[in-house]
């Protein structure tokens, strides 16, 4: 299980001749991790604390609507709560919002109240009905008028009527004002904090812009996929030219802005508030001003350097295209990975509050409650439960990487396209949980070992935030830096990994290997489409958010007295950029792949009978232009001329 540690020599690649199954070392591994993970989730069903957790337990350790056993030390626990179903507190009101719960004695009742109950005499009234102690279990229903620490031990007068929460069995209240206390307190709070509030009004004021412009920017990615499908070299550098005029344009039309808002700010013809808002939207304009000016100036000198490396791009993004035309649902790949990780998440939650209820009972001295700590081995239980979060997490984005890979190395080492798989993404998905799960959990646990210290150290620079020194500080945040940096890097051979096994059946170690070796015989090519690539896909993304933010400015000028544009604008711009990501995530690892199997295709290939490309028209194009170019194969080592084609050897 060694990684690299194969002594196999240099051998040929072989597309989709040989297929078997990999890395099974490693599938055993993570099926017996993933048992692990369902027995986390079984311990505490079996033990009792999933019950607690949906039914609800009282203060006294019972679970209600169980027969309960007697624990140890606790008066009133180990009763019989079969008949009292629900959990009533004596001041649900009381929350206690930095802990998440409510601060309240908790008891099990058959019935919560409908209906207000004013004095003590309708609590008595009500109990003896109904057979539900509204206070502690030792005070007799009776003597509820009456009993001495009924003030401590009883509901706070008048209560509230309330209804049980569906599933969850507690007794909420029915009217919300019942937290006016804590709403005022948030009210307060707000009012107070002048800046917010003109922020928060901002964006109440501005709603049917933010969704407006939200698919305004679902519309331009739609049509920037479109775009790319048919992109050429001559749409790139209008699309280059449309980012550059628009970012110099945009730039000037916001320096406008703030002149313009600065003078009518000096002219002292607004309101207070109109003044207020008014100097934010300045110094919003002023910083947004200067950080367009700075991007404008780094695009233009990044354009300079790039502007000759665009040729194998361009061809790369033309077989692109084809493929999902071939393959539409490739565009889809993200959602149901989405879909999964939402699922997968969901249970993990499920599961962490599960175990926020099991462990030994405990009673609180101070409050006189008992709770539940999770002491001695049971504690490393969440800690394997938060790397099962991590691992799994990967492996689901693993397995996206990999059906993408094996179903666009299916496409290109297919000559006649018409013999391609009826679904070549399910048989790629298929293909992936026949032979190669266990190389998609070598790999994605080897992200896992970078990104836990990387958390940790996070978590650690956050605690020690004001208390460490600056040389620690800066420490801290190298080491994090660099393991980002190393995360990173790692996942981009792992895409190349999980490529190289999709086309030659190899292992984790064996595949990272040799799509190593390929990347580095084709540096120079692999630097034009990780830069030149790359940054067509980053002009996609900045058009889409420039488009969509310039059309914010516009719509929001027209409330400038009373709407402060920095939230409503972030908001639109971060929905409009994980938008346009999210499209041409997929286009991207297309292209990776592509050019992938192209530096193979042309390592092993010269077009001459028998040594056919597999390649595409165009990228015969650019192999063409190359060869009467006297450029040579990048890397080979023998330096030797591309031969020409021959004739039939390749299918559009």
């Amino acid at each position: 299980m060694g990684c690299c540690s194969s002594s196999e020599g240099k051998r040929d690649w072989k597309p989709l001749e040989d297929r078997s199954c990999t890395d099974i070392p490693w599938l055993i591994i993570f099926s017996l991790f993933c048992i692990g993970m369902a027995c986390i989730c079984g311990y505490p069903i079996a033990t009792g604390a999933a019950s607690r957790l949906i039914s609800g337990y009282d203060s006294y350790g019972n679970t209600c609507g169980h027969n309960n056993t007697k624990i140890e030390g606790v008066p009133h626990s180990g009763q019989n709560m079969k008949e009292k179903k629900y959990v009533f507190f004596l001041d649900p009101c009381n929350l206690d919002i930095i802990n998440r719960k409510i601060k309240s004695m908790a008891l099990c009742v058959s019935k919560c109240p409908s209906t207000e109950l004013k004095t003590y005499g309708e609590l008595k009234q009500f109990a003896l009905n109904n057979g539900s102690n509204l206070c502690s279990y030792d005070i007799y229903p009776s003597r509820y008028p009456s009993h001495p620490d009924r003030f401590t031990k009883c509901p706070k007068l008048p209560v509230p009527p309330s209804k049980p929460v569906p599933v969850l069995h507690r007794c909420i209240p029915v009217d919300i004002s019942c937290y006016a206390e804590f709403a005022q307190g948030f009210i307060t709070f707000v009012s107070d904090n002048t800046v917010l509030r003109r922020v928060i009004a901002g964006v109440m004021a501005s709603k049917e812009i933010i969704i407006g412009l939200c698919l305004l920017a679902l519309a331009l990615s739609l049509i920037m996929m479109v775009v790319i499908r048919y992109i050429s070299k001559v749409l790139v550098w209008i699309l280059t030219v449309l980012v550059i005029i628009g970012s110099i344009g945009g730039t000037a039309v916001l320096w406008w802005l703030y002149v313009d808002h600065r003078n009518a700010l000096n002219n002292n013809t607004l309101s207070v508030f109109g003044k207020e808002v008014a100097s934010d939207n300045v110094k919003a304009l002023l910083v947004c001003s200067i950080g367009a000016t700075i991007f404008t100036v780094i695009l233009l000198i990044v354009m300079f350097f790039m502007r000759k490396r665009v040729s194998l791009t361009i061809s790369l993004f033309h077989v692109a295209g084809k493929v999902f035309t071939h393959l539409p649902l490739l565009a889809l790949q993200p959602v149901w990975t989405f879909l999964c990780l939402i699922l997968f998440w969901v249970y993990w939650i499920t599961v962490l509050l599960f175990l926020g209820t099991s462990g030994t009972p405990i009673k609180n001295n101070a409050t006189e409650v008992v709770e539940y700590h999770m002491e001695g081995p049971l504690q490393y239980l969440v800690w394997y439960h938060v790397v099962g979060l991590i691992w799994i997490s990967e492996f689901i984005l693993a397995f996206q990487q990999m059906t993408i890979a094996g179903a666009v190395v299916t496409y290109y080492f297919t000559k006649n396209k018409s013999q391609l798989p009826v679904t070549p993404i399910l048989s790629s998905m298929a293909r992936t949980i026949r032979y190669h799960l266990g190389t998609l959990a070598k790999g994605s646990f080897i992200i896992t070992l970078v990104k836990i210290p990387r958390l940790i150290l996070t978590y650690i620079h956050s605690q020690l935030k004001g208390k460490e020194n600056a040389c620690a500080r800066c420490m801290l945040k190298a080491c994090v830096c660099c393991l980002w940096c190393l995360e990173k890097c790692l996942a981009y051979l792992n895409q190349n990994a999980y490529t190289a096994t999709a086309i030659n059946s190899t292992s984790f170690c064996t595949s990272a290997r040799d799509a190593f070796v390929i990347l580095v015989e084709n540096a120079l090519r692999v630097a034009a489409i990780n830069t030149v690539g790359d940054f067509v896909l980053f002009l996609g993304k900045v058009l889409i958010v420039s488009c969509t933010a310039f059309a914010g400015v516009l719509a929001l000028n027209y409330q400038r007295e009373y709407t402060v544009w920095v939230l409503p604008l972030l908001i639109v711009c971060l929905f409009a950029f994980l938008v346009a990501h999210c499209f041409l995530s997929v286009f991207e690892n297309v292209v990776d792949v592509l050019f992938l199997c192209f530096a193979v295709d042309t390592k092993y290939n010269d077009g001459s009978p028998g040594r056919e490309y597999y390649m595409d028209k165009a990228l015969m194009e650019f192999v063409e232009n190359s060869k009467k170019m006297g450029w040579h194969k990048s890397g080979e080592g023998d330096g030797r001329e591309m031969k020409p084609m021959a004739r039939g050897g390749t299918v559009a």
